[in-house]
């Protein structure tokens, strides 16, 4: 088989689409090996933990390998596609093992020189096709784990500075086991360091399997399953001595042998469902949640809708009882900004927002996921209103980018469209305050004196109760329900 010589070929890695992720998975390929791409056209669709995305290639050229199929999840970082840049047609190729010169080119590699572009990510709909799913972290060549491994173990060491960088530019690598001792740390990359974390395992008892002594993500499910299958008497198996291969250890394979398929749908946690599934954990365990419910009569809010329903000024905009509920928060986040704010544990501070991103929470075939709309506080009724229309169209064709996910400061959730009446919300990671709304139903309701059918609803506030307290909780409540009880107050107070 040929091999490509470096100075023709441009490896695509796998970039962070969002801010701190680590990995994604590659859901579709458009492109095949020998097919002529041009800089700025997109090759694949990608899953990451907040949204599905499209990744445009960098630069012009012919693609020679994708380095992975579909289904498999990819390490941020990791070369995806080859793409060999000459125009020439020389045959696909293995990847090269890594080298100086390949390791002074990266640095390149996210943006065409040429053309100064940064690849960009636009949020992307549901995959229609089915894809099958492999073996995470699957390559066919070893070389090509070789690279991300090194450049995590680099990594590592320089955060420890036992370790200077330029020592790799002339001296080959030592070996990870001897690495490992200096670094005082066992070696895994950082999905892996966050699965460990998550699973409550301790790397410096984990046996390592992988390439040169590095733990992967089998070494540690092993070691949460342990505890559970040895006998209380046996102690933890020793680490080998340098340079002997270590044990392949794996999950006992018992429950996934019981698995009755006919009776039993197992669907793996990924994507935006983990992600959320994590942020509603570490939401729910580390701030100390408050809950006030409160029952209104809005039917006066109700006529209101359907008399600007018919106005002129909001014809072809989106105009229901969630447009009305929007401006009624906002209007109470200006009597109340100390609600509009988050808590800085690192640094014990309380950070006061002087703006209002708006999140809607909104669900989606792909997981519950909640956008916001950019300075809502700023924005008048028919600018709210044609903003929420869009983020709610977004949302339902899946493509909300990732940037429309952050930097939200209090959320509404709409339980009321399941006919619930109302809930108890968990905070959204880095939000103070959250609002449900339940379900609005004509119900007997006492009028001016009189039992009179009145359309009723229960709002519901749930806040962090080391900024917020009881007071500014109520405050905050209280006014919400008053403007949707008489909605000229939108006027008065606003």
């Amino acid at each position: 088989m040929t091999t490509m010589t470096e100075a023709s070929v441009r490896e695509f890695k796998m970039p962070d689409v969002g801010e701190g992720l680590t990995e994604a998975e590659i859901l579709k390929w458009y492109v095949q090996p020998g097919d002529t791409v041009t800089d700025g056209q997109v090759v694949c669709e990608v899953e990451t933990a907040k949204a599905a995305v499209e990744l445009p290639i960098p630069y012009d050229g012919v693609v020679r390998e994708l380095r992975f199929p579909e289904g498999t999840t990819v390490d941020v970082g990791t070369s995806i596609i080859a793409v060999d840049v000459s125009g020439g047609s020389a045959p696909a190729a293995a990847p090269a093992a890594p080298a100086p010169p390949a390791t002074q080119e990266q640095p390149e590699e996210p943006k065409a020189e040429g053309s100064g572009r940064q690849p960009v990510l636009v949020g992307y709909g549901v995959a229609t096709s089915s894809t099958k799913r492999r073996p995470r972290k699957a390559t066919e060549n070893p070389a090509q784990e070789s690279e991300p491994v090194s450049a995590a173990v680099q990594a590592e060491l320089n955060g420890h500075g036992t370790l200077p960088a330029t020592a790799t530019a002339t001296a080959p690598p030592a070996p990870a086991s001897a690495q490992a001792v200096a670094a005082g740390r066992p070696l895994a990359k950082p999905p892996v360091r966050k699965l460990a974390k998550d699973l409550g395992v301790d790397l410096a008892s984990v046996v390592p399997s992988g390439p040169d002594g590095i733990i992967t993500r089998e070494d540690v499910h092993a070691a949460a399953a342990a505890p559970e299958q040895a006998p209380a008497g046996p102690t933890a198996p020793q680490p080998m001595p340098a340079g002997t291969p270590a044990p392949v250890t794996t999950a006992a394979p018992a429950p996934a042998a019981s698995y009755d398929s006919g009776r039993e749908t197992r669907i793996p946690v990924k994507g935006v469902r983990k992600a959320t599934a994590q942020a509603m954990v570490g939401s729910a365990f580390t701030a100390p949640h408050v809950t006030e419910f409160v029952t209104i009569d809005v039917t006066r809010t109700m006529k209101l809708v359907e008399e600007l329903k018919r106005d002129k000024d909001m014809q072809g905009l989106r105009v229901n009882p969630l447009l009305l509920i929007a401006k009624a928060l906002l209007v109470a986040i200006r009597r109340n900004p100390d609600v509009n704010a988050s808590w800085d544990e690192a640094n014990q501070e309380i950070v006061r927002k002087h703006y209002v991103n708006l999140g809607i929470a909104a669900a989606t075939p792909r997981g519950l996921i909640v956008p916001n709309i950019k300075d809502a506080h700023d924005k008048t009724l028919p600018q709210l209103a044609e903003a929420l229309g869009e983020l709610v169209a977004t949302a339902r064709e899946g493509r909300t980018s990732p940037a429309a996910m952050q930097g939200g400061t209090v959320t509404i959730t709409n339980v009321g469209v399941f006919g619930v009446d109302t809930g108890t919300p968990i905070l959204n990671p880095g939000e103070s305050a959250i609002l449900a709304v339940g379900a609005i139903k004509l119900q007997p309701w006492v009028h001016k004196g009189k039992v009179k059918p009145r359309q009723v609803t229960t709002l519901a506030l749930s806040f962090d109760h080391r900024l917020v307290d009881g007071e500014l909780g109520s405050k905050v409540l209280a006014d919400v329900a008053a403007v949707l009880e008489q909605p000229k107050r939108l006027i008065t107070w606003g």
